[in-house]
């Protein structure tokens, strides 16, 4: 779990480098990095550079997601940011993401900028994304392509990739949100993942496999969960159905 942050980082005016990183560690105590050393840095524990706002009669959605991968709480600032934490949180390749993770202070032959990226996300082989979301009507809009342009090629120079997001697709993101409702801790059900990743040793409907189990719905939620943590594979390119194919994955997840 994190604190929320205590406050908002504001850029340092004035500042003879062209482009620093302004963050939060999680003692709350306030760093600053040249970017050409930001590969030292462990982002993905940050906390959040700056407080997200929220008053009544707001456009956006503020809230709060629970990441299963790390066992953290983030702030979102809008319901198309959550959707974005879900997805990073199921992809098997993301080992943490954090929100809002720095302030970058930049400058170059347009003048002074500042930007405070979405999302950090560390992969499991090291490498990171910086990610901004955007609802599809402003991707285009002049000033997001710049802001867009600006912190790509900051992340080339790092060595990091960059994404501008907007709206998933539709398919997978409901897929990923209906297996997000499973992807908490089990409890009664725990007992029967073994058995269920036994049974799916060779692959199985998912509709056959609960039926093997005395209570099927309560085997339902148990096979949903290993779906989430990837110890049952599947074809998430179809809708998930009865009788969607499963198989126990060969590499280790969550039961």
């Amino acid at each position: 779990m994190t604190s929320r942050s205590p406050r908002t980082l504001r850029p340092v005016r004035g500042a003879r480098d062209r482009v620093h990183l302004r963050y939060l560690d999680p003692d709350k105590r306030e760093r600053r990095v040249a970017a050409a050393d930001a590969t030292r840095v462990c982002f993905e524990d940050a906390l959040p550079a700056r407080t997200i706002p929220s008053y009544a009669g707001q456009r956006h959605t503020p809230g709060k997601y629970w990441a299963a991968s790390t066992d953290r709480v983030l702030g979102y600032e809008s319901f198309l940011e959550s959707k974005w934490m879900k997805l990073l949180d199921f992809d098997a390749d993301v080992a943490a993401f954090c929100a809002q993770p720095f302030l970058i202070e930049g400058e170059d032959e347009e003048g002074l900028w500042i930007h405070t990226p979405d999302l950090f996300v560390r992969r499991r082989d090291g490498s990171a994304l910086v990610v901004d979301v955007k609802h599809d009507a402003r991707i285009d809009a002049p000033a997001v392509v710049r802001q867009a342009r600006r912190t790509e090629e900051l992340c080339e120079r790092i060595g990091w990739d960059y994404a501008m997001v907007g709206e998933p697709a539709p398919l997978r993101w409901a897929t990923v949100s209906w297996l997000a409702g499973y992807r908490r801790p089990l409890r009664a059900g725990k007992p029967l993942a073994d058995p269920l990743l036994q049974l799916a040793h060779e692959p199985v409907e998912i509709g056959r496999l609960v039926s093997f189990q005395p209570v099927p719905e309560l085997a339902r939620s148990v096979v949903y969960h290993l779906l989430w943590h990837h110890a049952l594979d599947f074809d998430a390119t179809r809708p998930l159905r009865d009788h969607t194919v499963v198989r126990a994955a060969c590499r280790g997840g969550e039961a």
